[in-house]
């Protein structure tokens, strides 16, 4: 069997170009801490994924909406609603920066644990995920996200389709599986596991797009 290729001993080493960065190799949160290039970049069991430049309006837009939505209703509860760019990161055992190897940024997330919440982000899983699809992105929002979400604990994640105008809903079941709602459209409403009495109408959503 073939060795994992790691990337040597310099997580001190401060990066300043993404071409500097060997895609081939396995990295942790603590050489993350030191990329200090413009690109946006996201890590899955320590493989480097390259993230989308800059959202597109609509992406933009439908977050807000989300996002709004979500925020007003948490006022005077005890959880807390985040948008991208935020760090999630999801330690198998040890919480260390050297041991941390999938730091993910959702378009929106959920914590109700605040003892998760640090200076730096999120280190656990969150309660709920929003994930916005955007052109040439589907299939790592549906596969390796999808995995690391169900993995760790997530026990909800939402994936917004922008083309479609539709959000599909997991739901994590008792035996640590997601579990997919029916399609949601336009004209429909929502609501959460999670956050017991929220209602979110896809009208309001998609309004004008």
């Amino acid at each position: 069997m073939g060795t994992q290729k790691t990337y040597p001993d310099l997580t001190e080493t401060k990066v300043y170009s993404f071409s500097d960065v060997d895609e081939s190799m396995t990295y942790s949160y603590a050489h993350y801490l030191n990329w200090l290039f413009d690109e946006r970049v996201e890590l899955i069991k320590g493989k480097i994924f390259k993230m989308s430049p800059a959202p597109s309006r609509v992406h933009q837009k439908i977050s807000f909406s989300i996002s709004l939505a979500i925020g007003n209703f948490l006022k005077k509860r005890s959880c807390e609603v985040y948008v991208a760019p935020f760090d999630v990161r999801f330690p198998k055992s040890s919480k260390a920066d050297q041991d941390v190897f999938t730091v993910l940024q959702p378009d929106i997330c959920v914590v109700c644990d605040l003892n998760k919440l640090d200076e730096r982000g999120c280190i656990g899983a969150p309660d709920l995920v929003v994930e916005i699809l955007s052109p040439g992105n589907n299939k790592k929002e549906l596969l390796h996200k999808y995995q690391v979400y169900q993995e760790f604990g997530v026990r909800e994640y939402w994936v917004v389709s922008q083309g479609d105008q539709s959000i599909l809903i997991y739901t994590l079941d008792s035996e640590g599986k997601f579990r997919p709602s029916k399609i949601f459209t336009q004209g429909e409403e929502i609501t959460s596991t999670v956050l017991p009495g929220f209602v979110l109408k896809l009208d309001d959503v998609f309004e004008g797009l």
